[in-house]
């Protein structure tokens, strides 16, 4: 943006003020954009450096691996006998590390993480699950014309449905309740 500025031949008096605060933080934001990955990146190291210091504790194996994508870091263990314990019933403990986890990372950095964290695939492998569930129920409503209430999903989880939903013309989804028993009601477009 600077280069911008000094080929348009012109004397900095003949600069609004405006002008140049507008300039400035045009170009501010374009270093904020180049430098978004690094930041994920960084919180993906300081997350990866936090669990691994857990899985020591826990005297657990696994591997981990860091990655950036949609704008956010994705942290995944893999590899170990024992991560399975980690996963707890329907995702509950993977959950709870991932909360500890952007806990530590915002302890670090001092701003609020959205890094997901994935233990033995599960989050992988559920989001193929949901995925399928949006699609088959939407596909059903459709047919039926009648509205389904699913079953209690934390935010991971109804989101993917109603990305699934998404896909199918002619009907819509929305969320209804409270936390925990927030859940997703697919119902026919009007």
């Amino acid at each position: 943006m600077s280069e911008t500025i000094d080929t348009i031949d012109a004397d900095k008096d003949d600069v609004t003020p405006e002008a140049a605060a507008s300039a400035e933080a045009a170009e501010a934001g374009d270093e904020r954009k180049a430098g978004g990955d690094d930041i994920l990146v960084q919180e993906g190291d300081i997350a990866g450096d936090y669990l691994e210091r857990l899985l020591d504790l826990l005297d657990y194996d696994g591997d981990i691996d860091l990655d950036v994508e949609a704008g956010r870091a994705i942290v995944s263990i893999d590899g170990g006998e024992d991560l399975e314990k980690l996963v707890g019933p329907r995702g509950t403990v993977l959950e709870a590390l991932q909360e500890l986890t952007r806990l530590a990372v915002q302890q670090e950095t001092g701003s609020r993480s959205r890094l997901m964290l994935d233990i033995a695939g599960w989050r992988a492998d559920r989001r193929e699950e949901l995925k399928e569930l949006g699609r088959s129920t939407a596909e059903s409503v459709l047919k039926s014309g009648e509205r389904v209430r699913l079953q209690p999903m934390s935010p991971f989880e109804r989101k993917v449905v109603h990305d699934a939903v998404a896909t199918v013309s002619g009907v819509t989804s929305e969320s209804e309740g409270e936390d925990p028993k927030r859940r997703v009601v697919i119902f026919p477009e009007a």
